[in-house]
């Protein structure tokens, strides 16, 4: 999830104001790495919980001039269990669904794909080597909401970063 949250702030943060919160159980590292791109970037922890709230997010808030801001990516803990419970106050829910997680998990976690608005399909140039087809991804996804935007891609070969970044201007 950073490092496509990374590629989207390189497309992006020319073309309109980015901030980005960066939530994690203990550590900074993500939040260390997307700051150097000179994006206000504001780290939020958890303290070994498994998601982010509202509260945690408005905390966040107040630690930032966001006037300037027409996108706050909100990174939360990168799980597809927890957060599915904790509405963030955010305009869209992006779920972030990895090849590399293994053929089931939409299935498995109904939940989050129900509550988002768009879907990316990450690391699809590991598929073959996973043994995951990203198709049958895309059509679990569709099974349960067939209207969902589904974007596939690849940060190591920049498939799919482009109409990420479509998809979240339109939005």
């Amino acid at each position: 999830k950073t490092t496509l949250i990374t590629k989207l702030v390189e497309k992006l943060k020319d073309l309109c104001g980015i901030a980005v919160f960066n939530g994690d159980a203990t550590t900074s590292q993500d939040a260390d790495q997307i700051e150097k791109l000179g994006v206000p970037v504001v780290q939020i922890a958890t303290i070994n919980g498994c998601h982010l709230d509202a509260n945690l997010v408005g905390k966040g808030l107040r630690k930032l001039d966001i006037g300037k801001a027409k996108f706050i990516f909100i990174e939360n803990i990168g799980n597809l269990i927890c957060p599915a419970e904790f509405p963030l106050g955010s305009k869209a829910r992006v779920v972030v669904v990895s090849v590399t997680e293994g053929p089931w998990m939409v299935r498995k976690h109904p939940h989050m794909f129900l509550g988002a608005q768009v879907v990316i399909n990450n690391k699809t140039d590991l598929a073959e080597v996973m043994g995951v087809s990203v198709e049958a991804l895309i059509d679990d996804v569709h099974t349960l909401k067939p209207d969902i935007t589904v974007v596939p891609t690849s940060c190591k070969t920049g498939e799919g970063i482009d109409r990420v970044a479509e998809t979240l201007l339109a939005i």
